[in-house]
């Protein structure tokens, strides 16, 4: 636990609670009463407040919206059965961010404004924490330049923020993903290992393309021979291949290193298989598929934690899954959310209490 940090706080008069249930409510629509703001100027970080929730003010000119440096990470907490309230990680999410910050030429955010910080926030607004099961809340840290000047050049000042947003059940049903073959996610020497949003906003037109042709996402692959695969749409990506759980390596510096990649990886290793990272290529998966030893392909991500994939499509060669029969991917969510909601045993020390 980090020290305690001497922030202003200012509450709201009627929280917007009152007016609203928290069931089953949408993804990333609706925020929480307060929010924490930051600034970076000549070199040091000052003006750290919580604050209602509200828009900002920003000139036309701030760095950010011209040149792109802006990060963020994704974090959730839960609340289990005796009403506490706890975060998935949040350390490791921690020093995700300031790796982004470096990569993209960003100051790093000291722990004790992240973490702290954090931990505040969601203790000022913890009865947005809903307590229902499959329910959790988002927690989103972002960090952008704000120098209202034009020019291609590092910010000298910046705006570092978390908000929060509770939400419901992220069912989503699987899905069918179409291998991408033309445009590129991420090269080597890029940025693609860093949650910059230039990543996201790069993505949305293949994935466009791929939902007007029936598809749900793309499985992104290499840069130079558009073979080797890289993530599915915006989560890591998991194929169970005879009694291993194979996900591609991320030596290049092309993927996300996920948390709940990590964390999927900590656990099919508790369920038993073998779990390798390597550079595997879409070759490698029809193969398997062949053999009939390709048994279950899925991804992993902080929303969903586990999305399960029905269809794969290379050109022409088209994989079909029945996930109703699947075992792992189904046994690991469970696990997961069991560990999340409080329901088994935090033997790996995952849950920072708030």
């Amino acid at each position: 636990m980090t020290a305690a940090l001497d922030i202003n706080i200012t509450k709201v008069e009627t929280s917007k609670l009152l007016d609203m249930t928290l069931e089953n409510i949408p993804f990333g629509r609706y925020f929480t009463d307060h929010m924490l703001e930051a600034d970076y100027e000549n070199g040091e970080w000052k003006n750290v407040e919580i604050k209602p929730y509200q828009p900002l003010l920003l000139e036309p000119s701030v760095a950010a919206l011209h040149y792109g440096q802006a990060i963020f990470e994704g974090i959730k907490a839960y609340k289990d059965k005796d009403g506490n309230v706890a975060i998935f990680r949040p350390q490791d999410n921690f020093k995700r961010f300031n790796i982004s910050a470096e990569r993209m030429q960003m100051p790093v955010v000291p722990e004790e404004i992240f973490m702290e910080g954090m931990r505040m926030l969601i203790d000022l607004d913890k009865n947005w924490v809903p307590s229902m099961k499959d329910h959790s809340l988002y927690i989103r840290p972002f960090m952008f330049s704000s120098d209202p000047v034009i020019g291609v050049k590092p910010s000298e000042s910046y705006k570092f923020m978390i908000i929060l947003s509770p939400t419901g059940p992220y069912y989503t049903a699987p899905m069918k993903i179409y291998v991408e073959e033309k445009y590129t996610r991420a090269a080597p020497g890029g940025v693609g290992f860093s949650k910059n949003a230039g990543n996201y906003g790069a993505s949305m037109l293949a994935t466009a393309l791929a939902k007007k042709a029936g598809y749900d996402q793309v499985l992104w692959t290499d840069a130079f021979e558009h073979k080797y695969l890289q993530e599915v749409g915006t989560m890591n990506v998991f194929f169970i291949i005879g009694n291993t759980a194979v996900t591609p390596s991320l030596e290049e510096g092309t993927i996300l290193a996920g948390v709940t990649r990590d964390s999927a990886m900590t656990v099919l290793k508790d369920m038993g298989f073998e779990v390798i990272e390597k550079k595997i290529s879409i070759e490698d998966l029809m193969d398997a598929h062949r053999a009939g030893i390709l048994y279950e392909v899925f991804g992993t991500g902080t929303a969903a934690t586990i999305s399960l994939i029905k269809e794969l499509r290379y050109k022409d060669y088209v994989m079909h899954f029945d996930t109703d029969k699947w075992k792992t991917a189904p046994e690991l969510k469970q696990r997961l959310n069991d560990i999340r909601e409080g329901r088994a045993a935090d033997t790996h020390g995952w849950m920072y209490q708030v």
